[in-house]
């Protein structure tokens, strides 16, 4: 992976504290979706929640279809859309015509669905869940194949179902499975040939059940007759940076301690455990996320290259820790500092200007040489023309 050119992403569940206006919050991550476009970012998946009231998008089909009209390169999928709570036909029609709408810029990530609540208000076992998505994605990938499909399940029936739009990008869109703890999305990623994106934290116990994961998908990917390749491995970590660690520390001071009490309270795992007072201090020292400068944002990727042995695209959770100022700035040092690392742009930059200190010597040299002689050779038409008047 040493050559390979990571991407950049970003993660966007998303997370806005509830005492802000929600329609204000819905209308900057649109903004910041065209930020990142403008510097240059190559992906953002936007993400499905229907409760709890902190992560406040219902629907990331219609985040894509506006942020498409506001963008121009950035690529944008669902992360996730939970296949359980919606019948898989339509949910394939639908992300079709994203894919022609948007020109080949969207992409389809699929999950069980994360938060309980959300299953039990429409009468969905949690236990059911990822029995679901397998069932669902069974039947989607050949949809968007142009397949037809009958398949019956006690909660969707598909007869000679087929869709009337073929796929904008051939032979499909992009497709990826959410994992985090459970085995299953690499397991069900593997065995379909699509991507994995790791979800759940990069603290070095975290970096070793995705380790795990991206293993088990390999398995399955060859035993399907798939070659596993880790550029479709996204792999989300937690980012904050500024000019430096004192300033970053200060901006976190907006959020950070609002998101863990989030996952405390509501989320099905907490980030920042019951009993840790600092959630600033237990995400820096367990390397839980990095919280710092762009050369710690470096080294920090850098460990999660190692600890993995390699993954496609690195995305960043937009966690709103900071505020929105802070925020912008943050991302716009991850494009111009970090990034950079990890994209081979710099080294020719970085090899023409050691090339030319080396030897420019000589070639200051050569240079002036070149501008005496000019100097010279005007001087000498200049004594010739006197010489010739004064013949004259």
């Amino acid at each position: 992976m040493d050559d390979r050119y990571m991407r950049s992403g970003i993660f966007l569940a998303p997370f806005h504290n509830p005492n802000e206006n929600p329609t204000q919050s819905i209308e900057r991550d649109l903004e910041l979706l065209e930020h990142l476009d403008r510097l240059g970012y190559n992906e953002a998946w936007i993400g499905e929640h229907h409760s709890g009231g902190f992560e406040v998008i219902a629907c990331p089909e219609m985040v894509i279809a506006a942020a498409a009209g506001r963008t121009r390169h950035i690529r944008l999928g669902t992360g996730v859309v939970s296949l359980p709570y919606h019948n898989p036909f339509m949910l394939a029609d639908r992300m079709v015509q994203l894919d022609h709408m948007t020109r080949g810029r969207a992409m389809f990530g699929v999950g069980p669905g994360a938060l309980v609540h959300d299953a039990l208000k429409i009468g969905i076992r949690p236990a059911e869940q990822r029995r679901m998505m397998d069932e669902a994605l069974a039947v989607i990938i050949p949809l968007l194949r142009g397949e037809t499909v009958s398949r019956k399940t006690d909660w969707f029936n598909l007869v000679e179902a087929r869709l009337q739009l073929p796929c904008y990008t051939r032979p499909t869109m992009e497709l990826a499975v959410a994992a985090a703890r459970s085995p299953v999305g690499g397991l069900t990623a593997g065995r379909h040939g699509i991507g994995m994106l790791s979800i759940g934290g990069t603290s070095p116990e975290a970096l070793e059940r995705h380790k795990t994961n991206w293993g088990l998908y390999e398995e399955q990917a060859r035993e399907h007759g798939h070659t596993p390749d880790r550029k479709n491995w996204r792999l989300v970590g937690m980012f904050h940076i500024a000019e430096t660690r004192e300033q970053a520390r200060k901006n976190v001071e907006f959020g950070l301690e609002a998101f863990a009490q989030y996952f405390r309270d509501v989320a099905t795992f907490p980030i920042v455990p019951h009993d840790v007072t600092d959630a600033y201090n237990f995400m820096v020292e367990t390397g839980t996320a990095c919280i710092g400068t762009p050369d710690d944002a470096i080294a920090y990727v850098n460990r999660l290259i190692e600890g993995s042995g390699g993954f496609g695209v690195i995305a960043e959770l937009a966690h709103n820790w900071a505020d929105w100022e802070q925020t912008k700035r943050h991302y716009e040092l991850m494009a111009r500092f970090v990034h950079p690392q990890f994209q081979n742009s710099r080294g020719q930059l970085r090899h023409s200007y050691d090339f030319a200190a080396q030897h420019h010597d000589d070639f200051l040299g050569q240079a002036s040489a070149a501008i005496q002689a000019e100097i010279d050779k005007r001087a000498g038409r200049r004594t010739t023309e006197a010489e010739r008047s004064a013949a004259e």
